[in-house]
């Protein structure tokens, strides 16, 4: 008999599948540029896998008791050896071919993406964008509570269609072969996807990389787009970031909330987060050697990302093994650590949440912001006003970290179905 969890994730590809309405004859009819995708790993790279885990030169035990040099020997050895002996891709293979999955060529580079209709006709349109170092993997839990709302506490009236698209470098999305394909370039090739699948009206959300593709998006004003959401706004004021990159103290005049956000979560991110960002935007050629040859290697690189730290720690049950697992392996077996790489070095080496970068002050389309409360970052209202002129939304959870649609999915489908309820018109 399988477990409870394993049932309900069963029942959860069954349910999804029985919603879309799309067929692939259908899709092909409707547009050629558009075709069906189904993804099967060989045994021999799966082989090929095992093989390079069990073959490891193992490094020296650290030299400390803390994470200050890196991913603990201990932890990481437990979590490969897990992956070498008792992992199974074929789990999280079969669920992604459970749903309808599609490729089409924009600008020279093959986008893959999930496509899944509500059986609500007046379901209103969404494409989500992922980040670093997430995949389409990441938002596979949140499909069946946007589609499908009422059997998750929510109306028949606040379902979605749901686009999630594999970023170009990324997963199953081809690698570009030349430079440009930044935050704004990204922005225009999801306005042609969501033109190209029929949408006149549509939201966008985005959270890491999403949230500056999904902001240009409403900057660049792409057709069909009325609104966004994001769950890591650029909303750092200048006074601040000046404040940060000198070392200096908190400005003066701050509020208390501003005070702790500046001592507390920009601390943290500045010590965690931004390192990491420095390393990935410095030589991603250079990293990517490693990452392609050793799964280890690509493993203790993409565990060291302060957004699993919870995980690591074993503090968060919302991540199994297996989800971290899940996505790890589909880096390898696409090998697109070094491509996916480059979008950091495409962007200069700026971080994300900067707004003077990302001109956010210029958007005019509406904004909703959640800040989830368990994120390393977690700017103050009064931060992303200043930022978002046009924001129509703005609420911090107590759940949830940097990759809230894959930790607490069914809080994430309530927070965007309350974003976006005004845009139902």
């Amino acid at each position: 008999m399988p477990s409870g969890k394993a049932a309900f994730a069963a029942a959860t590809v069954v349910c999804i599948a029985a919603l879309t309405t799309w067929s692939n004859a259908s899709l092909a009819a409707d547009d050629a540029a558009i075709q069906p995708f189904h993804y099967h790993a060989t045994d021999a790279a799966l082989s090929d896998l095992r093989h390079r885990i069990a073959e490891m030169r193992w490094p020296d035990k650290e030299t400390v008791t803390d994470g200050s040099q890196g991913l603990p020997l201990a932890k990481l050895q437990d979590i490969v050896r897990y992956w070498e002996t008792a992992y199974d891709w074929r789990k999280i293979e079969a669920r992604l071919n459970a749903l309808p999955m599609f490729t089409t060529e924009i600008d020279g580079v093959e986008i893959q993406f999930i496509h899944v209709k509500s059986s609500n006709p007046h379901a209103l349109p969404l494409i989500v964008t992922h980040g670093w170092p997430g995949s389409i993997i990441e938002q596979l839990k949140i499909i069946d509570p946007l589609v499908n709302p009422v059997a998750h506490g929510g109306n028949a009236d606040e379902a979605f269609d749901v686009v999630i698209p594999s970023m170009p470098g990324y997963g199953f999305s081809g690698k570009p072969t030349g430079v440009g394909w930044d935050p704004d370039h990204i922005a225009r090739a999801w306005g042609t996807l969501m033109t190209r699948l029929g949408y006149s009206r549509y939201v966008a959300q985005g959270g890491d990389w999403g949230s500056p593709i999904s902001s240009a998006m409403a900057r660049q004003k792409v057709p069909g787009l009325i609104g966004i959401h994001i769950s890591l706004p650029a909303a750092i004021p200048p006074e601040i970031a000046k404040a940060l990159a000198t070392g200096g103290p908190a400005p003066a005049g701050l509020s208390g909330q501003e005070r702790a956000a500046f001592e507390t979560s920009l601390a943290g991110a500045k010590k965690g987060v931004l390192s990491y960002f420095a390393m990935l935007s410095a030589r991603p050629q250079t990293i990517g050697y490693g990452v392609s040859d050793s799964p280890v290697f690509l493993a203790s690189w993409i565990l060291v990302h302060p957004g699993f730290t919870k995980f690591l720690l074993g503090a968060d049950p919302t991540l199994s093994q297996d989800d971290v697992l899940d996505d790890i392996t589909l880096y390898w077996l696409t090998n697109t650590r070094p491509s996916s790489g480059r979008l950091y070095w495409e962007n200069g080496g700026k971080s994300p949440v900067f707004s003077a970068l990302w001109k956010t002050t210029e958007i005019t389309l509406p904004v909703a912001i959640t800040i989830f409360g368990e994120d390393a970052y977690r700017p103050p209202e009064s931060w992303a006003r200043r930022a978002y002129p046009s924001l129509m939304y703005f609420h911090q959870t107590d759940k949830g970290g940097h990759f809230a649609a894959w930790e607490q999915p069914e809080l994430f489908a309530s927070e965007l179905r309350t974003a976006f309820k005004t845009l139902r018109n």
